[in-house]
């Protein structure tokens, strides 16, 4: 069910579904390798809403998808609002359940550190499925609702809380649909590699199944074979939803997946490389999407066939000398990136310049964060790497850069040598340190305070 409005505030509903009830029988879920209607679904809801206490908010950290996706639509029929960390380490979760005294933290597992109030879900398998058949027993919810409250990745500092109503995410999803149908058609069976938490893994793995004619596998498949049985397990035409760090370990694995209509990827910037790789090895082609937690996804592109950037329908951008505002059907009101664009074809498409954040100006000379971390990633040998600049500057106010690289057989010289043979000396990183791995979460970013742990100081 794809709704549109051109203006949210002023164009949206009272009360939106809960799910798309179309077909009540529609699969919604592949459990286990069974289907799970969407009626089947709704009844696990509202048996799961009924063992809930009294209180404004919820932690979700569900690990299956499908429980999360169960306790999600619980949490929201209880009036309530779903809480997501960054990530699900016990400090993460402590800090947002401190921001929201009263709150409860609702799981699928028996956790043997557990945070304070934490519930369990029973079996799902043992609850009521009996089908509804009256469709005025499917569930409104206003489009004011905060259903969600999801936290950056603190990738820039430390992660920032963003409110999301109903009437957002109906919004926001009618584009993701809409990109996607004309890749796929209207059906189509989604396996995610992204946890549910996460903004990008919630509007198409949680989002999408429930608003439109699309199912998702309830896993989230970690190791390249992992991802070929979740896909082999969902009937055609399959969607992977990915990162470039899970698609680059499927394409270096050389494993065969089943046939895949497209690959959707975002989190981090696409290199074209990769995309040429991931298109030629799975017959299937690769759409990047572009957005933020604040902003929900707003824009997309095929990076094999366009540098520019297409926005979705109803989105405006408004360049800033220090970033760009986005003014968006999910949104009530603009908001500012830190993304530095270029308008073409009458504002319909944009090309990314860089971010403010990211822009170096040391002695008169200009460069970016991401080419350099671009050029440094270039060179043969070095797997993985990124470069960042250090809070801390020396007498003249200048700002060190640093770099982190996973290079096995290379030192340090040899990786600096060829760096001078690719960016001004006065970019070179000081330190430059070699390491096993990177601190990527599970999307593949990375916070900032890990890397400045890893680098071994800590300067903000």
């Amino acid at each position: 069910m794809a709704i549109v409005y051109d203006t949210y505030q002023r164009e949206a509903p009272a009360r939106l579904p809960l799910l798309n009830v179309a077909d009540a029988d529609r699969v919604l879920a592949w459990r286990g390798g069974k289907a799970v209607s969407a009626a089947q679904f709704l009844a696990q809801v509202r048996a799961v809403a009924t063992l809930l206490p009294a209180a404004a908010a919820a932690v979700n950290l569900c690990e299956d998808r499908y429980a999360f996706l169960v306790a999600f639509c619980a949490i929201v029929l209880r009036g309530q609002t779903n809480l997501l960390p960054s990530s699900r380490a016990p400090q993460a979760v402590d800090e947002v359940m401190s921001a929201y005294p009263g709150c409860y933290a609702l799981g699928d597992l028996n956790l043997s550190v557990a945070p304070p109030g934490y519930r369990q879900l029973p079996p799902l398998d043992t609850l009521s499925i009996e089908a509804m058949e009256a469709h005025d027993a499917w569930p409104l919810i206003s489009a004011d609702h905060v259903v969600a409250i999801g936290y950056t990745s603190g990738s820039t500092g430390t992660p920032s809380a963003n409110r999301k109503t109903w009437g957002s995410f109906h919004a926001s999803n009618a584009g993701n649909l809409a990109m996607l149908h004309a890749v796929v058609g209207e059906r189509f069976d989604v396996v995610a590699t992204v946890p549910p938490q996460h903004m990008y893994g919630m509007e198409l793995s949680v989002v999408m199944p429930l608003l439109g004619d699309v199912g998702v596998h309830a896993g989230r498949p970690f190791f390249p074979a992992d991802v070929a049985a979740a896909l082999a397990s969902v009937p055609a035409p399959r969607v992977l939803v990915t990162t470039p760090v899970h698609l680059r370990a499927l394409v270096d694995s050389g494993i065969a997946l089943p046939p895949i209509a497209a690959m959707v990827s975002a989190t981090a910037p696409m290199p074209v490389e990769l995309a040429t790789a991931a298109e030629q090895r799975f017959g299937a082609p690769l759409q990047e999407v572009f957005g933020s937690t604040e902003t929900c996804v707003f824009a997309s592109r095929r990076p094999t066939v366009d540098e520019d950037w297409l926005l979705y329908d109803g989105v405006t951008l408004h360049p800033q000398p220090d970033g760009t505002m986005v003014d968006a059907p999910q949104l009530s009101a603009p908001i500012g990136l830190a993304d530095i664009v270029s308008l073409s074809d009458g504002g319909r498409r944009f090309r990314l310049r860089g971010r403010h954040a990211d822009m170096l100006e040391i002695a008169g000379k200009r460069a970016s964060l991401a080419d350099l971390t671009r050029r440094l990633l270039a060179i043969p040998g070095v797997l993985d790497g990124v470069v960042i600049q250090l809070a801390d500057g020396d007498t003249l106010g200048v700002h060190r850069i640093a770099a982190l690289a996973v290079a096995p057989g290379l030192d340090e010289h040899t990786i600096l040598d060829a760096l001078r043979t690719a960016i001004d000396p006065v970019f070179l990183p000081r330190p430059l340190r070699l390491v096993d791995a990177l601190p990527r979460n599970e999307t593949g970013k990375l916070p900032r305070a890990d890397l400045l742990a890893l680098l071994g100081h800590h300067h903000g």
